[in-house]
């Protein structure tokens, strides 16, 4: 049986997707961007950007019964190599305890060009 969560952007109904997914034991959430429940963008630094797609990414696996320690795959994308410091200590303050297998990639951009910062995560229910 298949549950799914909302965060409220606006993209999920475009798209026609889910925040997050849960199967069984296993919880998907999908690539998450810096998007503020007026669906405007995050203001602020790739860090500041970061914070609120991990804050997104952790209610949603709460909304899910889920643990973020469960965590265990994030990626991240940036568009540019100079954020990755700032972006990896807030992964760090946020997903530490887990220690999940991540990987992260330089990518040319997203769908809106303010976007800094997406991450996507994977977590393996207790």
């Amino acid at each position: 049986m298949k549950r799914r969560v909302s965060s409220g952007s606006p993209l999920e109904p475009i798209l026609g997707f889910s925040r997050a997914v849960r199967t069984g034991g296993q919880i998907m959430v999908a690539g998450t961007a810096p998007i503020e429940p007026d669906g405007s963008t995050t203001p602020g630094d790739a860090a500041a950007q970061m914070e609120r797609c991990c804050a997104i990414v952790a209610k949603a696996i709460a909304d899910l019964d889920g643990d973020i320690a469960d965590t265990v795959r994030t990626c991240l994308y940036l568009t540019d190599r100079a954020d990755f410091p700032a972006v990896a200590a807030v992964h760090g303050r946020w997903f530490g305890t887990a220690r999940p297998a991540t990987t992260t990639l330089i990518v040319s951009g997203f769908i809106r060009p303010e976007w800094r910062v997406e991450i996507e995560a994977e977590v393996l229910c207790a």
